[in-house]
C-alpha cells in the first residue's frame, strides 16, 4: 500500500506543526524515563516510533496525549499550549492506548453513542455509522460489545479514537490482537487520516507493519530518540540493532 504523502499546503491548513515537542523530561522516583524528547511532526506525516520495552515510547505518548505532566520541557499541539489548554488540545487527539476503554455492557453503537456526546460530535448519528463502516463492525453494530473476541474490541476502540475526527491520533501498538484482514483495515484508516492532512505517532513491535505504514521512523533507546529518518531510508537491521539494547 502506498505510504501517505504530506499533502500541498493550503490555506485551510495550520501553519504549524501538529506536534511541537521540546525537552520533554519526565521521571518516576529514582528512574527518568524521558531524557529531553525533541520530537515535531507535521500535518500528513505517520510517524512510527519504535523501541525496546522501558524504552520510554508509552510514556512519551502519554505525555503527547496530556495524561501525564512532564517535568521540564514544552508540548504543542496544533499551535496550542498542551497545559495552558488541556481542554482544547484533547478534543483534537484520538487517542488509542493498551485497553480498549470500551463498556462490555452497553452495544457497539451505544458505546460510540456515549463519546459521541462526550465529544460533541456534530451529525453523531451519520458519523458512527460511519466509523463503524470504516472499522467493518456495522453487522454487530447493535452486540454488545462483551461478547467481542479481543480484535473486535480493537476495532471498536479504533472507532471510538476516530469517531470525533482529530486531526492528531496517537496510538500505542494499535496493531495489538488484530488479525491480517484487520490490520489491513487499520492500515487504510491510518493513510486516509494522514492523506487529508492529520497527523499519526504510532508505536509497534511489527517492524514490517511499522515501516510499511511509516512516512517518518523513530527508534527510541534509554528514554532519547536515537533514530529519526525517512521510512524509505530504513534499514531494518539498524532499527533491530538499537531495539536490542537495553532499555532505560
Amino acid at each position: 500500500m502506498t505510504k501517505p504523502q504530506s499533502p500541498p499546503e493550503t490555506e485551510e491548513q495550520s501553519p504549524v506543526a501538529r506536534i511541537r515537542a521540546t525537552g520533554l523530561t519526565k521521571r518516576y522516583v529514582m528512574r527518568t524515563v524521558l531524557r529531553g524528547v525533541d520530537l515535531e511532526v507535521d500535518a500528513g506525516e505517520a510517524v512510527v516510533l519504535f523501541g525496546a520495552n522501558g524504552a520510554g515510547k508509552t510514556t512519551l505518548l502519554r505525555v503527547l496525549s496530556t495524561l501525564t505532566r512532564p517535568q521540564k520541557g514544552s508540548l504543542e499541539i496544533n499551535g496550542l499550549d498542551s497545559e495552558a489548554e488541556a481542554i482544547t488540545v484533547r478534543g483534537q487527539l484520538g487517542v488509542l492506548a493498551h485497553q480498549p476503554y470500551v463498556y462490555d455492557s452497553l452495544t457497539a453503537r451505544e458505546n460510540l453513542q456515549f463519546f459521541s456526546r462526550m465529544f460533541e460530535v456534530p451529525d453523531a448519528d451519520d458519523r458512527i455509522q460511519r466509523v463503524l463502516g470504516d472499522v467493518e463492525l456495522l453487522e454487530r453494530a447493535d452486540d454488545q460489545v462483551g461478547t467481542f473476541s479481543r480484535g473486535m474490541l480493537q476495532r471498536i476502540a479504533l472507532a471510538r479514537s476516530i469517531l470525533h475526527r482529530p486531526s492528531i491520533l496517537l496510538f500505542d501498538e494499535p496493531d495489538t490482537g488484530l488479525d491480517v484482514a484487520s490490520v489491513k483495515v487499520l492500515e487504510r484508516i491510518l493513510n486516509e487520516h494522514c492523506a487529508d492532512g492529520g497527523a499519526l505517532l504510532m508505536t509497534t513491535h511489527d517492524l514490517e507493519f511499522g515501516i510499511r505504514v511509516a512516512s517518518r521512523v523513530l527508534v527510541m533507546d534509554g528514554g532519547r530518540i536515537a533514530l529519526d529518518r525517512d521510512a524509505n531510508e530504513i534499514v531494518p537491521a539498524e532499527v533491530e540493532s538499537i531495539m536490542g539494547a537495553p532499555g532505560a
